[in-house]
């Protein structure tokens, strides 16, 4: 049997259609969590009206907390703006089939005012092409990859909520980090979300355990930026849909208990207008740009940290001795430092590990992309690599220690308001402002296991 080419393009959508291969069409936007939202329309009416008119969706998408709660703070979407639509505008050029869901494709939508006033600033999708519009100008484009953990669980989602997502039974009961006996056990639905995402146009190249019980990652080839972030929110969405027709739930948290979290390491490299990369010189060492791509990402990472930990429980992965790491310092093959240089030759890139698996990937990488800027425009001088553990490196600046920290760094920063302007900075420093007011009012697990008897 012939399979289908992965990715559509329209005539094909119109072919698939006319043979009743296809019937539904998902078009999605990105929100402020990186999390897909949208429509699935009955594909012959996508085919006549939205393709050519697009769609739209209430603004509020961009304006509320994890649990769609409207919130206040936001100038673009409000009560008092009365929560108007936003045109969601179809890019074909993400057309693709969606195996694990029968008859379906789907594409991914950019955001923009319904007046004919332009982009929506505050989409993430928009917030990474203007900085990678800002690094054209400079004749270069980047290039990313990002490693998503996961924890599996043998629970399905629905149980996991019922329990409070306590007493859930791990897909391994011990550390399985690269072990071929323990990941056997989960080869099925690593298996299935593998081949499903190939057949959805992505490339994966492998799958390992990891050291939490049931932590697993598939790693996938790296991309154009746009394409890599693309790819990112559409595997990740994937394989919960996957994970749960499975009746198993995985969880992309940073940090679901007290072991290990779950990272999203970003391989980043510049390409020169030749198609060549700009990170290698010689002898094995970074190129001056390269040195200044260091020097600025290093430069900015804590003021642009509320784009690589967006969420309180970011936070808790930064633990000395965890692989999660403290101190802003670069190493060659040094996973102890927040930027670890690797690869060789045309294969250069420098691997950020301070998000975690919760992160947007389209803020994550317009962060490095300004970050980069930030050390092409004013040439910055690269520091000297650390060789040991930079976990014990007394004198590193910090990444922040929480959330509120990331906060004030990002609220008070001229790089920042800078490279992605007032109304971004605001947006999503609202967007901080809103959780932590969440959770300064809830009551946890460990103040009523600690207080309720014994004080």
């Amino acid at each position: 049997m012939t399979t289908p080419a992965p990715v559509l393009t329209l005539e094909e959508l119109r072919l698939a259609v006319d043979a009743g291969e296809i019937d539904t069409v998902v078009l999605a936007l990105v929100d402020m969590q990186g999390r897909l939202q949208g429509k699935r329309f009955h594909a012959p009416f996508f085919l006549n009206e939205v393709v050519a008119h697009g769609s739209e969706g209430c603004n509020y998408l961009l304006a509320v907390d994890v649990d769609m709660n409207t919130v206040d703070g936001y100038a673009m979407s409000s009560w008092t703006r009365g929560y108007g639509d936003f045109a969601m505008v179809p890019d074909l050029a993400t057309l693709r089939r969606v195996p694990w869901q029968p008859g379906t494709a789907m594409l991914l939508a950019d955001l923009a005012w319904l007046d004919g006033a332009g982009e929506v600033p505050a989409s993430p999708r928009q917030i990474l092409r203007r900085q990678l519009d800002r690094l054209a100008a400079h004749g270069l484009t980047a290039y990313a990859g990002t490693e998503l953990e996961f924890v599996v669980y043998r629970d399905s989602y629905e149980e996991a909520w019922r329990r409070g997502y306590r007493e859930l039974t791990p897909a391994n009961l011990y550390n399985v980090d690269y072990s071929l006996l323990g990941t056997a056990r989960v080869e099925p639905l690593l298996r299935r979300i593998r081949n499903e995402m190939a057949g959805a146009g992505l490339v994966p190249e492998s799958a390992k355990g990891e050291c939490n019980l049931g932590q697993h990652e598939i790693a996938f080839r790296y991309a154009d930026a746009i394409t890599c972030a693309d790819n990112h929110v559409i595997y990740k969405n994937g394989a919960k849909e996957i994970a749960a027709l499975e009746g198993m739930a995985l969880t992309f948290m940073a940090k679901p208990n007290e072991r290990e979290g779950n990272s999203c390491h970003i391989h980043f490299s510049l390409r020169s207008a030749d198609g060549s990369s700009a990170m290698p010189g010689g002898d094995g060492r970074l190129s001056v740009t390269g040195q200044r791509v260091v020097a600025g990402l290093l430069a900015t990472m804590r003021e642009f940290s509320l784009l690589f930990a967006p969420n309180i429980n970011s936070y808790k992965r930064y633990q000395p001795g965890s692989f999660a790491p403290t101190a802003v310092r670069w190493g060659t093959d040094n996973r102890t430092c927040a930027l670890r240089v690797v690869g060789h030759g045309e294969g250069m890139r420098v691997e950020n590990r301070v998000p975690g698996a919760d992160v947007n990937p389209y803020l994550a990488i317009a962060a490095l992309v300004a970050g980069a800027l930030h050390g092409l425009e004013n040439e910055l001088e690269l520091e000297e690599e650390v060789a040991g553990n930079a976990y014990d490196d007394g004198d590193a600046p910090r990444v922040p220690p929480t959330l509120r920290d990331a906060l004030g760094l990002w609220e008070e920063s001229t790089l920042a308001r800078a490279a992605f302007g007032d109304e971004v900075l605001a947006h999503y420093a609202n967007n901080a402002r809103v959780e932590l007011a969440a959770f300064d009012a809830a009551v946890t697990d460990w103040e009523l296991f600690r207080g309720f008897e014994r004080l």
